[in-house]
């Protein structure tokens, strides 16, 4: 039943008394921004930062509002105690507080996307309100209570209309970027996104499921119900791509969350920026866990007791360092169990206290007097000893990260003396390289491994944090005695400016000062294509979040890396054993059957372990494959992309090795037709992009062009992953085209979707 043009009348006037609130909400935060802005009263530099705070915290209200301007409201909840409830991405209240519109992270909003005809939640109807920008222009009614039906007059309210916004979602053109889905999140998502669980939760699933949508509005759910917890420490998205975190950047700030940071495994480490990888077979023994223990070794390799005694002359008086003296000093730092470069401050204390012992009888033999209050000034003579300081570098060394495993991978006979028995002399054959070499995705988790047993300065580190703990209570008492004369609005809660006061103070964003500090914990931390990282990616990861909050995302049955996992307690058991909850999306909205049962048959003749998914709609394209001459190859492309464009297709993935990327998008760039062909996960914002199975890894496109299969299948040991990672990346349409033989499973593939 369609719905009539009352009906949407009706829906369009309290539409419009939303949108009128949140304009006025605008008005009233611009004004207070203005008014804070132009403020004469910042005299002094407590002033200023209490200025800026409120300018920052009126910032961040107003994009929060203005993010939800065009779109703020899409669903209804009519309940069996007769309340209307309107569902939309924030909650608005009139100045009375009387509640407007339920934020859909809000309890009261939860039977929006749980309720069923077998399990009303206290549910009548919900309605789906359609809308482009602030004009409703559809409706469409779940009627979960029968004796709605039978109401005669009620029925005639009810907008009947099948598939509805679900449909609708899924089967709009890609834009490059990820959509908003809180208004087709269903039930099997919601139940994830608001689970209970505070450990690590893995949400497996095939291909179009909704992992990665589930996975951050489970973040932004999480920031909701946990502000005060999660506000101040962040939480971290963790993506195989810049490009994939470009194509999802725009939901969480949709929802009005901040305090998010956004990292590919590269950029892990503050300095180091990555996208290159190692070769399979180095990636394979970079990832094993084994590195850990060989990491760790070789640091306590670098503390050496000298090969003899060493004699050093201080203002004429010749003292010895003893092999004893080193190995009792070395002995005692080791004693505290601190990092490397932390423990030399105690090596260095303890072998100056053996040697000032020395010092102390030569220079009585000498016939000076020695009384207790000379023994500083004597220990100073000796630290600043360019031949004790020698002495003791050569026995301690100070590292960086970078340096230590730049030297330590340059040299096989320190990763031969290092090695555990797991790895033998071909594994250590493939880890060695020149100093020159330049950093990996695979050595970021190295790094940060030797950065953990390096360490830093911990005595500065805990005074820095006794006095942030000091600074911040003393800011939230005074923020309270501001608000109570400068704004009794209730916009702004005491937390809040003192934490702005303390932003204005450091002067940079919680994303700048996660991604400056490597130890910097997270309150919660997202990791999208999850199947992919290493034993030690997943080491790094887990010293992100402490408290192993996480939300794990991925598909077993995708894993391509060399280092990769193919069940998640192979992969998380080191590190949580058997405390972590597995959910499984068996729904596929992205990914057309006729397409989805292709790709399927193929990965089980490749004996992936594919996970069961039922694909939402048919879909109207059948996949078809040509065989063309080798010559004839590019321009074959080119026709089918020209061909995808004409049925109406919006973004075309043209997925091939990595050898062919460049090449191919030369040839589809001149004279073709063809409009904006990008290359690499970052060509997303073009109309054609070209790219590998790696790339379009959680990306999903209008139509795919799939080239050369069988070379995709070969390209490397984890090929069959790839192969299906191209295959289900399509919402509309899927062509291959080829010049060698297809692989058997892919024609198993297409036989089956032809019988």
């Amino acid at each position: 039943m369609e719905p009539s043009a009352e009906q949407i009348a009706r829906e369009q006037a309290y539409a419009d008394r939303l949108y009128a609130r949140l304009d006025e909400l605008v008005a009233q935060v611009s004004r207070n921004l203005d008014d804070t802005q132009q403020s004469q009263h910042a005299a002094t530099h407590q002033n200023r930062s209490e200025r800026d705070a409120f300018v920052a915290l009126y910032e961040d209200r107003l994009a929060l509002l203005r993010a939800a301007s065009q779109n703020v409201v899409f669903g209804r909840l009519d309940t069996d105690d007769e309340a209307r409830h309107y569902i939309g991405r924030i909650g608005l209240f009139t100045p009375q507080r009387e509640q407007l519109l339920v934020d859909w992270r809000a309890p009261a909003a939860a039977a929006f996307y749980q309720a069923t005809s077998v399990d009303r939640q206290g549910v009548r109807l919900r309605r789906h309100l359609i809308t482009r920008s602030r004009k409703v222009v559809g409706l469409e009614d779940d009627v979960l209570d029968s004796a709605v039906l039978a109401d005669e007059g009620a029925a005639d309210e009810l907008a009947l209309q099948g598939e509805g916004a679900l449909l609708a979602a899924v089967s709009s053109q890609r834009t490059g970027r990820m959509g908003d889905i809180v208004a087709t999140i269903q039930a099997e998502q919601d139940r994830i996104i608001r689970s209970a669980s505070r450990g690590v939760l893995v949400v497996q699933g095939g291909p179009g499921t909704g992992k990665t949508a589930v996975a951050l509005h489970r973040a932004a759910y999480l920031l909701y119900t946990h502000r005060r917890r999660l506000e101040h420490a962040g939480v971290l998205i963790v993506a195989p791509t810049r490009g994939f975190l470009h194509y999802i950047e725009r939901v969480l700030p949709s929802l009005g969350e901040s305090g998010v940071v956004m990292l590919t495994p590269g950029e892990l480490v503050p300095g180091v920026e990555t996208t290159l990888h190692d070769a399979d077979e180095v990636a394979e023994v970079k990832g094993d866990l084994a590195m850990a223990e060989l990491l760790s070794r070789a640091v306590k390799q670098r503390q050496l007791i000298p090969s003899s005694d060493v004699a050093v002359v201080i203002d004429g008086v010749r003292v010895v360092l003893t092999r004893d003296d080193v190995r009792g000093a070395r002995r005692e730092a080791r004693a505290t169990h601190r990092p490397h470069n932390d423990a030399r401050t105690v090596f260095v204390r303890a072998a100056l206290d053996r040697l000032v012992v020395r010092y102390e009888t030569a220079l009585q033999a000498r016939g000076h007097t020695i009384v207790p209050e000379d023994r500083p000034g004597h220990l100073a003579d000796l630290r600043e000893s360019p031949e004790v300081r020698r002495a003791l570098n050569l026995a301690w060394m100070p590292y960086t990260p970078e340096s230590f495993l730049r030297i330590l991978l340059a040299h096989p006979e320190r990763l031969r003396a290092a090695a555990p028995a797991s790895l033998g002399p071909a594994a250590l054959a493939r880890l060695v390289r020149p100093k020159t070499a330049p950093w990996t995705v695979e050595d970021v988790p190295l790094l940060d491994e030797v950065a953990e047993l390096l360490g830093g300065d911990g005595e500065l580190q805990r005074t820095d944090a006794a006095r942030e703990a000091a600074q911040r209570a003393g800011d939230v008492a005074y923020a309270r005695e501001v608000l109570e004369n400068i704004d009794t609005s209730g916009i702004v809660r005491a937390e809040d400016l003192a934490e702005q006061v303390g932003r204005v103070r450091d002067g940079r964003t919680l994303a700048e000062r996660a991604s400056e500090e490597r130890t910097w914990t997270y309150g919660h931390v997202v990791v999208d294509e999850a199947q992919e990282n290493s034993g030690m990616m997943w080491r790094a990861l887990m010293r992100r979040c402490p408290t192993k909050s996480f939300t794990i995302v991925g598909d077993v049955a995708q894993t391509s890396a060399a280092a990769g996992f193919a069940s998640w307690s192979a992969a998380l058991g080191p590190f949580v054993g058997d405390r972590l909850d597995v959910e499984e999306l068996t729904v596929n909205y992205r990914t057309p059957r006729r397409i989805m049962d292709v790709a399927v048959t193929t990965a089980e003749a490749l004996e992936l372990p594919v996970a069961p998914v039922s694909s939402v709609r048919d879909g109207e394209h059948p996949v078809r494959a040509q065989e063309v001459p080798a010559e004839s190859l590019g321009a074959a492309v080119a026709r089918t992309c020209l061909d995808q464009l004409a049925s109406g297709s919006g973004r075309i993935a043209v997925i091939t090795t990595e050898e062919s990327v460049d090449a191919l998008a030369r040839i589809l760039r001149s004279g073709t037709g063809l409009p904006r062909v990008g290359t690499g996960s970052a060509g997303i914002d073009d109309v054609v992009a070209v790219m590998t199975a790696q790339d379009a890894k959680g990306l999903e496109f209008d139509a795919v062009v799939l080239v050369e299969p069988a070379a995709v299948l070969a390209a490397h040991s984890r090929g069959a992953g790839d192969l299906y990672v191209a295959m289900t990346r399509s919402t509309q349409r899927l062509d291959l085209v080829h010049t060698e033989p297809l692989p058997a499973a892919v024609l198993e593939g297409l036989a089956g979707a032809s019988a």
